[in-house]
């Protein structure tokens, strides 16, 4: 049996742009992203403090250190620029690995710079 189990967390990402009329995803700061353990294309989840609403996605690297946060194609109905948002990244584990599991927990500021790590 394998469990699915929090990997990764972006926590309090700001949202620096939508794109309507793209294919869909999200782009993420590379940095952040290997901050965070999330691989490129890889699925997330993502939870908009603002307003409530979550969707699952995939991520997209962006320009390291560019602290871009890109919500592209028909997530940009839900999510808006400046919106704070949590993008987390879940594994499935055996229930000894998710036992001995730590995730990368990645606090951000309001540029999307490392705040601190948990």
């Amino acid at each position: 049996m394998f469990l699915k189990v929090l990997k990764g967390k972006l926590h309090r990402a700001t949202v620096t742009d939508t794109k309507l009329n793209y294919t869909g995803s999200i782009e993420i700061d590379s940095v952040l992203m290997e901050a965070a353990g999330i691989l490129p294309y890889e699925s997330v989840l993502i939870a908009d403090l603002n307003n409530g609403s979550r969707l699952e996605t995939y991520a997209v690297p962006a320009q390291a250190d560019s602290g871009r946060v890109l919500i592209l194609g028909a997530a940009a109905h839900l999510i808006k620029p400046k919106d704070i948002i949590i993008i987390l990244n879940f594994g499935f584990f055996t229930p000894d690995e998710a036992k001995k599991l730590k995730p990368k927990m990645v606090v951000l500021d309001q540029n999307n710079k490392i705040k601190k790590t948990l």
